[in-house]
């Protein structure tokens, strides 16, 4: 196949750079296994990618894939002259170090946003982020496996499945859901919906982003008149015909509004990037206005951010009295209305997702396996798909989502995919994918990765680990020793960071990567990393007191001490 080189224009008065990784099989590192590491990172800023790359931030409002344009170009200098038994150092965004290691190391090691406990809070991050000490590296921009939209879409699906198994019959049909945020993850929210058969209206502030996910296809049309919205989603829901409607508009607005109006909503919920104050809009500022404030006056603007997440989540609580099923998202919403004033327990009225829906899913250890084509060719994926189906014949339920992802998902950057495999069974997936490479039948490497979302790499109170059934939501050993374990098992980079998905202080998460570049080497690698990755979620399902991971452990081989006696 044609190849095509990197492409990294430098800022000039003509504007910012634009990144985007090299396609094909010419290498422009020393190996695959510092090649990949390099595109997934060009990959993260790739603007089909990005919500603003030319600062950085690929999504969430800020959370960035380096410190600064010099750090990116010190880290892409470093990964290309690497050799096979170097390991590369990065310190929140910025490369400080190589070290002689040996070819079953990772490649790179990445620690980002970590401070210690009496210092984890917003101000001083923004201060040390000022005097450029740090940056806040999200779960997965950081870590340089964000494959936009796409890579969180599965675990949307999975979500609204789970609602439509538990109170809707299975199907989301005739119903309706409300949401707002639709960024780089809460984008996925409007198709993962229609993918479930319902009808869904979701708000955003920044008419640019509704109008990204049209053109992307995860979103049906947009306007921004509230009575047509409210017109177009009722007829829809009442013919039983999937539909997502995206509406220019202010949630704390919004919300209460649709609510005083007794529109028949059923599911409730929110994807804005309400996990630092500082990326979401109080009402009464503009959009033209937004960062000019957050930036000139931060204290003062969270202050009024906080209030407007008040009256949000207080318009949530509301439909839930009304009969809607309503839930917390993961952005800490509930946390930041409580602060902005709203009571706790008004606050914290309605759950969040984990506990609500995904956490049997964790106890077996299942959770969001991603991979990425390093070809830049959609056949690559095209032929994984069907590898997948091949794999996992049994799997009704996984069937359906390969084969819609197929025809509905729109690639942003590198072609990828992702579905949820569990312990025991990621491994046999990413070997799969290693023959492929090897017999030529895939055209390039593979990456194989995930969400830090996943059952044993966070601990987060307020979303993965909240109310787990020993109180152990605050234990941030797992996650470290999910980074460990990883480091040890062969991964080819592994990080760990503190506040992705719902602001400093409230989380630790890990991350891990693997490469399937056809050898030997990255097989025996697969094959510990893939099993043992999952299995630290099971592991601390089962420290928890699950049963359901207690029966996976003993079903599949988990040696875990505490079971035996």
């Amino acid at each position: 196949m044609t190849t095509a080189a990197p492409t990294t224009t430098t800022d000039t008065a003509a504007g910012p750079r634009t990144v985007r990784a090299a396609r094909g099989t010419e290498l422009t590192a020393k190996s695959w296994q510092t090649e990949a590491p390099l595109r997934m990172l060009m990959n993260n800023l790739d603007p089909e990618v990005a919500e603003r790359p030319e600062d950085l931030i690929v999504y969430g409002g800020t959370g960035k894939a380096a410190r600064n344009w010099e750090a990116y170009d010190a880290i892409v200098r470093t990964l290309e002259g690497l050799e096979a038994d170097e390991t590369l150092l990065v310190q929140s965004g910025k490369p400080v170090g190589v070290f002689r290691t040996h070819e079953w190391a990772p490649r790179v090691l990445i620690a980002n946003s970590n401070l210690v406990g009496d210092w984890a809070t917003w101000p001083e991050f923004r201060r040390l982020e000022q005097l450029g000490l740090t940056m806040y590296g999200q779960m997965t921009a950081g870590s340089w496996i964000y494959i936009g939209t796409q890579g969180i879409l599965q675990g949307t699906y999975e979500t609204f499945g789970a609602i439509a198994r538990s109170r809707f019959g299975g199907s989301l049909a005739g119903t309706l859901t409300l949401t707002a945020g639709c960024g780089g993850m809460g984008g996925a929210q409007p198709l993962a919906a229609t993918m479930n058969e319902g009808v869904v209206l979701i708000v955003d502030v920044d008419e640019t982003r509704l109008q990204r996910r049209v053109d992307h296809g995860y979103l049906d049309e947009l306007t921004d008149d509230l009575d047509e919205a409210i017109r177009r989603v009722l007829a829809a829901k009442a013919a039983r015909t999937p539909l997502s409607v995206g509406l220019v508009g202010n949630a704390a607005t919004v919300f209460p509004e649709l609510l005083a109006r007794g529109v028949a909503i059923d599911i409730v919920t929110d994807q804005t990037s309400a996990h630092d104050p500082l990326s979401y809009l109080p009402e009464g500022v503009t959009v033209d206005e937004w960062h000019e404030l957050a930036a000139s006056d931060p204290e003062g603007f969270t202050t009024r951010a906080r209030e407007s997440m008040a009256k949000h989540v207080d318009a949530m609580a509301g439909f839930q009295d009304a009969g809607a099923e309503v839930f917390d998202y993961g952005n800490s919403i509930r946390r930041e209305a409580e602060l902005g004033g709203l009571a706790h327990d008004r606050a914290f009225a309605f759950p969040g997702f984990v506990p609500a829906y995904i956490r049997p899913l964790f106890a077996e250890g299942k959770g969001p396996f991603r991979w990425a084509a390093l070809s830049g060719d959609p056949a690559d994926i095209a032929a994984t798909d069907r590898a997948i189906l091949e794999l996992f014949p049994d799997d009704p339920h996984l069937r359906r989502w390969i084969e819609q992802a197929g025809e509905k998902v729109h690639f942003e950057g590198l072609p990828a995919r992702i579905c949820w495999l569990g312990y025991k069974e990621r491994h046999l997936a990413g070997l799969k994918f290693n023959e492929m490479v090897a017999s030529g039948e895939l055209s390039a490497p593979v990456v194989i990765g995930r969400d830090h979302l996943d059952s044993g790499s966070v601990a987060s109170p307020y979303r993965e680990t909240e109310a787990m059934a020993d109180g152990s939501d605050a234990i941030a050993d797992w996650p470290l020793l999910n980074a460990l374990l990883n480091t040890a098992s062969g991964a080819t980079w592994v990080s760990i960071h503190h506040g992705g998905g719902v602001g400093i202080g409230r989380s630790i998460h890990a991350g891990q990567v693997v490469v399937a570049d056809g050898t030997d080497l990255a097989a025996e690698k697969i094959a510990r990393v893939l099993v043992n990755d999952p299995g630290t979620g099971v592991m601390r399902h089962v420290d928890a007191g699950y049963d359901r991971a207690v029966e996976v452990a003993r079903e599949r081989g988990l040696h875990v001490p505490m079971l035996e006696g």
